[in-house]
């Protein structure tokens, strides 16, 4: 399934796109977010629904504006961690992103006034199903209910100056999300997937999920040991080799610009600059 929010007359409503069709599930069904702990509920209540409006003609919103936890993991691709000049990490690097940065599909990453150095991230979302603790490696794709495409938009003067990295990857607007969540029934693990970031056309990122260190079992039990990973939440899983600032000479967002991410089999995610 390919869940999504779209904006209407009535406010954002949560379905499923089918071809090029959407099929919304009832105006009294709450947000998506709060239905991922049971995808075969989900399902059973999109059955029933009439196909609606052509997806082309849809405002497609962040599938979920606002998770109970967005958590971002660092340094998790082995190519980005060699490019950066770290050491590859023996656990995963993890810190908190603001729901306020969040923007759907099409929505503009806006450049703050003292953003000299703003950057971009291609990186693939885990969205939690079941919440849980303590979850076994075994037992992590129980607990996963998809996968979404994520920019981790970063300004790279603050992160640096300050260290700790939450504030400087949660400027408003600093976080593209969407097109859809793809159900984990379709993707697996995610552990082979491609994944390819442009600004402006010219191809800047392209690697696959296979240089995660971290695979999506790994941080979920992982990061399950320490909290309740809680349904609806959002796990940003890094970025590989090919960020704007460690390039030569770097490089930088600029109001004008468009990014566009592809991760395979999750569909496209499309932001202006301004």
């Amino acid at each position: 399934m390919k869940l999504l929010s779209i904006m209407t007359q009535n406010g954002p409503r949560w379905g499923v796109a089918e071809q090029d069709r959407v099929r919304l599930a009832p105006q009294n069904s709450g947000q998506l977010q709060t239905q991922l702990g049971d995808l075969a509920l989900i399902s059973k209540i999109l059955s029933t629904e009439p196909l609606g409006p052509k997806l082309s003609e849809c405002k497609l919103l962040a599938p979920i504006q606002t998770p109970p936890q967005f958590i971002g993991v660092g340094l998790n691709y082995r190519d980005h961690a060699i490019e950066a000049g770290a050491s590859i990490p023996t656990s995963p690097i993890t810190f908190g992103f603001l729901q306020t940065a969040i923007i759907g599909p099409g929505d503009a990453i806006v450049i703050p006034p003292f953003g000299f150095k703003v950057d971009w991230e291609a990186e693939l979302g885990i969205v939690i199903g079941k919440s849980g603790t303590d979850i076994s490696v075994e037992d992590a794709m129980d607990h996963v209910a998809g996968y979404v495409i994520i920019n981790d938009v970063s300004e790279r003067q603050v992160q640096f100056d300050e260290g700790q990295w939450g504030r400087s990857k949660s400027f408003n607007s600093f976080k593209p999300m969407g097109p859809w969540i793809v159900t984990q029934e379709e993707l697996g693990d995610a552990s082979n997937l491609q994944i390819q970031l442009w600004v402006n056309g010219v191809l800047k990122q392209s690697s696959t999920t296979s240089e995660l260190i971290f695979g999506v079992r790994e941080i979920v039990s992982r990061l399950s040991s320490s909290v309740t990973l809680l349904s609806g939440s959002v796990i940003s899983t890094g970025t590989p080799f090919g960020i704007g600032h460690s390039r030569v000479p770097p490089e930088y967002l600029k109001s004008g610009d468009e990014v566009t991410i592809a991760i395979e089999g999750l569909g496209t995610l499309v932001n202006p600059v301004s």
